[in-house]
Order: C-alpha cells, then sequence, then structure tokens
C-alpha cells in the first residue's frame, strides 16, 4: 500500500520547505523529498544579508536548517531519498522515490531549483562561497571598494557588472567573444563607466587563491588580481524529471501562472524551477508559501467536487 499524503514537494530549498511550512500549518499531510545537501544554492552561501528578519550575516546551510525545523516543528515529514519518477497524469498523483518505494498524493509542488552553469575551470568548486559566486545581487556587497571579474556576456553579465561598478573599486568583464549578446544599452553604459575594464576575447583558465579568491588566469596568459569572481554564465533548470510533462519554456524553466499552477492540475512549481525575473531566496520561498496555499484551494475544491 502507497502511503498517502495530500501535498508532496520536490525539493529542499526555499521554496521547498516554504511550501511544506505553509502545507503542513494549514493542516495538510505534507512530505517534503530532498536530495544531496538540503538547502539548495542557499546552502552554498557563507552569508545572507537580504532575508528579511534573518540575523545580519546568517549563513546559508544555517537559515536552511532554520527553515527546516520550522517545517517539521509544524507537521512537515522530510525524506532525503529524492524522486526518481513521477505520474502526474491522474487526479491521485503517484511519486516513486529514489530508494524505489511509492508514495502518493493530491497535489505537487516542483521545488527542484536551478543550478548555475559552471565554468568548470580550476579553483571555481574549492573557491565557490570564498570569492567565487552566482549572484552578483546576493554577494555583491561583499566586496565594497574591493577589484571584482565578472564573467560572462549576456544581461545578467552586464547586469552585475554595472552593479558592481556602485560600490567596488574595479570590475573586470570577461567576455570570450569581442562583441556582447547584450542587450547594446547595457553595453554602451558599460563601456562608458570608468570602473569597469572589458576583457575581450578571452577566458577564464584558472581561479587562484588557497583559502579565498586572490586572482583569475586567462588563457592569453595575463593574470587578473582580484577579491571576487561572479560567474554569469546561465542557469539550468533541474527540470529534468518532467519534461515532456508540464510545459516549460524554452530553456527549460517550468511555466505557471501567479498562483504557481502549472500546466497540469494539482501540480504546482516554486522558486527557481520556473519561469521568473529575480531568483533570490526571498523570491523562492514566496513562490513556495503560494504554492503550498494553491494547492490546498485546490485540494478543498476536489473535495467538495
Amino acid at each position: 500500500m502507497r502511503e498517502k499524503y495530500d501535498i508532496v514537494i520536490i525539493g529542499t530549498g526555499p521554496a521547498g520547505y516554504a511550501a511544506g511550512l505553509y502545507g503542513a500549518r494549514g493542516a495538510l499531510r505534507t512530505l517534503i523529498l530532498g536530495k544531496g545537501m538540503a538547502g539548495g544554492q542557499m546552502a552554498y552561501t557563507n552569508q545572507i544579508d537580504n532575508y528579511p528578519g534573518a540575523s545580519v550575516g546568517v549563513g546559508g546551510f544555517d537559515l536552511a536548517d532554520n527553515m527546516k525545523r520550522q517545517a517539521e516543528y509544524f507537521g512537515a515529514e522530510i525524506r532525503m531519498t529524492g524522486a526518481s519518477a513521477l505520474d502526474l497524469s491522474g487526479r491521485e498523483k503517484i511519486i516513486t522515490l529514489g530508494d524505489g518505494t511509492e508514495v502518493s498524493a493530491g497535489s505537487v509542488v516542483l521545488a527542484m531549483g536551478a543550478s548555475p552553469r559552471l565554468l568548470g575551470v580550476p579553483g571555481e568548486a574549492a573557491l565557490r562561497g570564498h570569492g567565487v559566486s552566482y549572484c552578483a545581487t546576493c554577494d555583491g556587497m561583499f566586496f565594497r571598494n574591493k577589484t571584482v571579474a565578472v564573467v560572462g556576456g549576456g544581461d545578467t553579465a552586464l547586469e552585475d557588472a554595472l552593479l558592481l561598478a556602485k560600490t567596488s573599486q574595479k570590475v573586470y568583464l570577461i567576455h570570450r567573444r569581442d562583441t556582447f549578446r547584450a542587450t547594446p544599452l547595457y553595453v554602451e553604459l558599460a563601456k562608458q563607466s570608468e570602473k569597469i575594464e572589458l576583457v575581450l576575447s578571452d577566458t577564464v583558465d584558472e581561479i587562484c587563491g588557497e583559502k579565498s579568491v586572490t586572482g583569475v588566469k586567462l588563457h592569453s596568459g595575463r593574470t587578473l588580481d582580484c577579491h571576487g569572481v561572479f560567474i554569469a554564465v546561465g542557469t539550468v533548470p533541474n527540470s529534468k524529471l518532467v519534461e515532456g510533462v508540464v510545459q516549460c519554456n524554452d530553456k527549460g524553466y517550468v511555466v505557471t501562472d501567479e498562483t504557481m499552477k502549472t500546466s497540469v492540475d494539482g501540480v504546482f512549481a516554486a522558486g527557481d524551477i520556473r519561469q521568473k525575473p529575480l531568483r533570490q531566496v526571498i523570491t523562492a520561498a514566496s513562490d513556495g508559501a503560494v504554492a503550498a496555499t494553491s494547492a490546498g484551494k485546490y485540494l478543498l475544491e476536489q473535495h467538495l467536487k
């Protein structure tokens, strides 16, 4: 016999934990499925200053643990088996866990998040959270009056460079081509900035430093001294599990409406996995709250039919 839940949430980042909190607190039998390190990308952030109400400088792992404990306090069950397969076609949703067991649910929240696209160079993994960042909005203020490098040539990279130029001493903008694919206005503003130096037709071969970033080695042989490296070469949604099952955009992000409803009845999506303009801890948590509330309303409507 499959265990039955009102709502199964796939993902243990801020979207998943917030959905679990709202689901359990709303008297729904709630299961949260995680895999790997709980907290999603948040767990890789040494210090979070822009989540309202959290202690200033709280670590991402600690904030994730607080979210987990809060969801569990209100009754959410958490299993770190992940999900290996989904059957979302019927009114009863069937979820196969990573250990091969199956559970059923009246509703599902997809909160698997997204992963930053990596450069894949030496030093990147070891110095992540110690000068290597994938979010200037999150971490830019830690590099006030310091020299940083931004890698990329799209809108996000140009936006990051312009944002960092407001507080950093100097910004190297490294792009593998001699022209940008970003919005022309962003490119012109970057060219006009006295703090931004364009490093074109070059790539990063290594990120240097032992305990923290000290610079980058370029393919040209040039070494740039810097305290931080912001990698902005795109993100990859963790949506493989639902490919061809729910509607996704051309980049693989799940499409939802403002209630977090997907193209499949009873299935909602929250956080970085969905199509959205801003990917932050606060927006992911907000999505999770909306998704669980919408799931509760959906289950009530099904009960009344």
